[in-house]
């Protein structure tokens, strides 16, 4: 047991020091928009924004009034209402009389073989004319000037593809705790900083912002090859990826913004649909997943604790092997979450939550599986799916 230990921490141990080296290093070649002069206006191509809406009247105002105030020469606005049962429709259609941009569609009906999100996203992008399209939500709050920095990254680095990564608004401990190490658990599962490696398997798709080109995503199926695949924004980046076109990853925290859940309950269910799709429904990668957390956020902090209280319980001092890999992985661990807590604008001090973060997200995982498993399939808008039609779906 004490050499199970010893070396499950020193694995630990190594694991958070090469990461953490990769992940600095990388994550501070991404682009950063703010740094990047908006495209002169006669050099902007024509953008068309497509989202997809369901009962969002509570964010839906302010953020596509956001919209419709970018400071960009040529773009529309078209607004996919999937089937609310809320303000949403009247709000659209009322911002729609108002601004000439905005284009709305209204979806009463599912085809079979669809989900909701995807469908929405298709039809947009039927009716839409820009030469780039941008994938959005409907309760993503944009700066004026992200569009013409967005398209100045994509046109300077030739890319086919760029997702920017946003400001997570946050409101509360339990917020800052899960949202703070989801951004740690995404920034270190994914190694965004790979994904402009064509060399690498890596991809990122981020729902919040995705710019592609037309003709790539026509290349590449667009949502039709998507049609049943839950997490579609993170499965059109390895689309792109697999169609061999460059696709990157990018800072926008001082131009977008988005509250994503409210309150630790909401953030807890509105994940069941997603997690255990995000790791493909595979159960043995969920216990993969399980155990890597416990090894590498987990029993690390528990093996410094004891140590702490050890000298309470019992005269005999441990052997301090393992109490070295352990302060190591718990130091390496910490900081990185200081660090990305510091850049979501949240305390640094939210690194001292790591190991609660961890057991809450993997409380996250095990539920989604659990209840997908017992429904044999997803709840998503209103409408059921069975796993077995997901399962064929999977990109």
């Amino acid at each position: 047991m004490h050499l199970l230990l010893t070396v499950s921490l020193g694995l630990a141990a190594f694991i958070w020091t090469i990461q953490s080296i990769r992940a600095g290093i990388g994550m501070s070649r991404l682009p950063r928009i703010e740094k990047f002069t908006p495209l002169a206006k006669d050099h902007s191509p024509g953008i068309s924004i497509i989202f997809a809406a369901r009962d969002e009247a509570e964010k839906l105002s302010a953020a596509l009034q956001s919209m419709l105030a970018l400071d960009y020469p040529d773009y529309e606005v078209i607004a996919v209402n999937d089937r609310s049962t809320d303000a949403t429709p009247g709000i659209l259609d009322d911002l729609a009389r108002r601004d000439p941009r905005l284009r709305v569609i209204h979806v009463t009906n599912l085809p079979p073989g669809w989900l909701g999100k995807p469908h929405a996203l298709n039809s947009g992008f039927q009716i839409s004319t820009g030469s780039w399209i941008l994938l959005t939500d409907a309760d993503v709050n944009f700066a004026p000037d992200t569009l013409g920095r967005a398209m100045a990254v994509a046109t300077q680095q030739k890319l086919d593809h760029l997702s920017l990564m946003t400001r997570m608004t946050m409101v509360g401990f339990w917020e800052h705790v899960v949202m703070t190490f989801f951004g740690l658990g995404f920034t270190m599962g994914t190694e965004a900083w790979s994904t402009s490696n064509p060399r690498s398997p890596r991809y990122v798709g981020i729902g919040a912002f995705q710019l592609i080109r037309r003709d790539v995503l026509e290349a590449i199926g667009g949502h039709r090859r998507l049609a049943m695949e839950v997490v579609e924004d993170m499965k059109l980046g390895k689309l792109v990826k697999l169609g061999g076109f460059r696709s990157q990853v990018g800072f926008a925290a001082h131009h977008l913004s988005v509250r994503w859940h409210s309150g630790l309950r909401n953030l807890i269910r509105g994940t069941t649909k997603n997690f255990f799709a995000a790791l493909g429904y595979s159960v043995s990668v969920v216990i993969i997943q399980l155990l890597g957390l416990f090894l590498l956020s987990v029993l690390p902090w528990i093996t410094l604790a004891w140590f702490a209280l050890s000298p309470l319980f019992s005269p005999n001092r441990p052997d301090l092997m393992p109490i070295v890999f352990a302060a190591i992985a718990v130091a390496i661990a910490f900081l990185v979450h200081a660090t990305i807590a510091y850049g979501a604008e949240s305390s640094p001090l939210y690194g001292l939550t790591h190991p609660i973060g961890a057991l809450i997200f993997a409380w996250m995982i095990a539920r989604s599986t659990i209840v997908t498993l017992w429904r044999g399939g997803i709840v998503w808008r209103d409408t059921f799916y069975p796993l077995a039609d997901l399962r064929r779906g999977s990109v």
